[in-house]
């Protein structure tokens, strides 16, 4: 596998393709502690947070001891006379005991996760089902299948389908137990809700959110905005970032020709040879730290800030959800009371519904918490890898001009015999 990853600039330079293209939203889980004290150099700093940050992985893996692992691996490219697409091996190994058995293998495209999420989102619209990444590729990628935007996409599903088995939920579907088990699921995707009953749902949402809502609840009025100002400030973040990373790749690209200049100029003239040489050095290893500073921004931090681009609309989306059931409880609540109905039936379903809400309301106040957690472990992890990593590329960066400046001071007897001769 080479080593360049997915471009990171993926701002304004989308083409949209099948199903099968999107691209990689993950990140390690790690911690940062906040208000510790400066240790006594950049290195011990990491450290000291990296001690700290396995202690509490620990902790939390130790409270919620998992009984299902997931990964996904093996990627296999598939071409018919209509598609070509990649086939995943997705391994299952569980304690449960609704399971028939302990392990399973199977194999999914991208096609089968989109309908696993669809089939939550249905099933469950007021949790916050993490996201699949988009369907896009970048322009500029040669390859609509290479080898990085295939790794980039598995390591996306892997974590997709790992933050469904620790939810304590959603990992208890049975849409979700039928993707990791059943070998086949074209049977299982026929049996979706038909095209009239997507466009009731789609009719019936639209006139809601016309209607609007008498009476949110403060807390989540509260909710709704802290989406709103995370989704500015995480795509403001995003942006940026893409922009400093195309920034230091055409930084680079200067570098490249800037050390061959130094080289050639070295060739013609003698007496400056030696420094000339070791400076076109230096300049040559610098740019492979910066490489691979680059790559290293591209796998961490950006994937970890579009994540959560994504989780911000996935956030905006069940928040609708949330809103419209409440909508619809209202509308029937003011039928009822307005006696122009069947009050007797229109009684019984006024109840369902605020049943449907209370649910709603619940099942969204209990995962949000969860997710806000999620979020800020996962976005901590990122930032102090860039860190340590900023640190790592300065140091060696450092180290490189530090090592010319030594080799180019003169020895105390070459100054003697110089002294002398004059």
């Amino acid at each position: 596998m080479s080593g360049q990853t997915v471009p990171a600039d993926f701002s304004g330079h989308m083409l949209d393709l099948d199903e099968d293209e999107d691209l990689e939203v993950f990140s390690k889980n790690t911690s940062l502690v906040d208000g510790s004290p400066m240790p006594n150099s950049p290195s011990s700093m990491v450290n000291q947070y990296r001690l700290e940050e396995e202690e509490e992985e620990e902790e939390e893996q130790d409270a919620n001891a998992r009984d299902i692992f997931v990964s996904v691996d093996n990627p296999e490219s598939h071409v018919t006379a209509i598609e070509t697409f990649i086939m995943y091996r997705v391994v299952t190994k569980t304690t449960r005991s609704e399971f028939d058995s302990s392990e399973f293998e199977v194999r999914r495209r991208y096609q089968d996760f989109l309908w696993l999420r669809s089939r939550l989102e249905e099933n469950h619209p007021t949790l916050i089902v993490h996201p699949l990444p988009e369907k896009f590729v970048m322009k500029g990628m040669v390859e609509r299948f290479n080898d990085d935007f295939i790794e980039t996409r598995r390591k996306a599903l892997h974590r997709f389908l790992n933050k469904i088995a620790v939810h304590p939920i959603l990992s208890y579907s049975q849409h979700f137990k039928v993707f990791l088990t059943v070998e086949e699921l074209m049977s299982h995707r026929k049996q979706g809700p038909g095209f009239l009953s997507r466009m009731g749902e789609t009719v019936r949402a639209v006139a809601n959110s016309v209607r609007g809502l008498r009476s949110r609840p403060e807390e989540f009025t509260l909710m709704q905005e802290y989406v709103d100002d995370f989704s500015n400030k995480i795509c403001s973040v995003d942006k940026v970032t893409q922009r400093i990373i195309k920034e230091q790749r055409e930084y680079l690209d200067e570098l490249k020709q800037y050390s061959p200049t130094y080289s050639q100029w070295a060739e013609s003239e003698e007496e400056l040879a030696e420094p000339l040489r070791g400076v076109a050095s230096c300049v040559e290893r610098c740019g492979l730290e910066t490489e691979e500073q680059i790559q290293h921004l591209s796998q961490v931090l950006v994937p970890a800030l579009h994540e959560y681009v994504l989780c911000a609309e996935t956030l905006k989306a069940v928040m609708r959800r949330r809103d419209n059931i409440q909508a619809e409880f209202e509308a029937k609540n003011e039928a009822l009371a307005s006696r122009r109905v069947d009050q007797e039936a229109l009684q019984e379903e006024v109840d369902g519904l605020a049943d449907r809400v209370e649910l709603a309301n619940n099942a969204l106040k209990g995962d949000w918490s969860r997710w806000q957690n999620s979020m800020r472990t996962d976005l901590k992890t990122a930032f102090l890898s860039t860190a340590e990593k900023n640190v790592e590329y300065y140091e060696q960066c450092l180290a490189v001009w530090e090592s010319f400046l030594l080799s180019q001071r003169a020895e105390p007897s070459e100054q003697n015999d110089g002294e002398d001769a004059s």
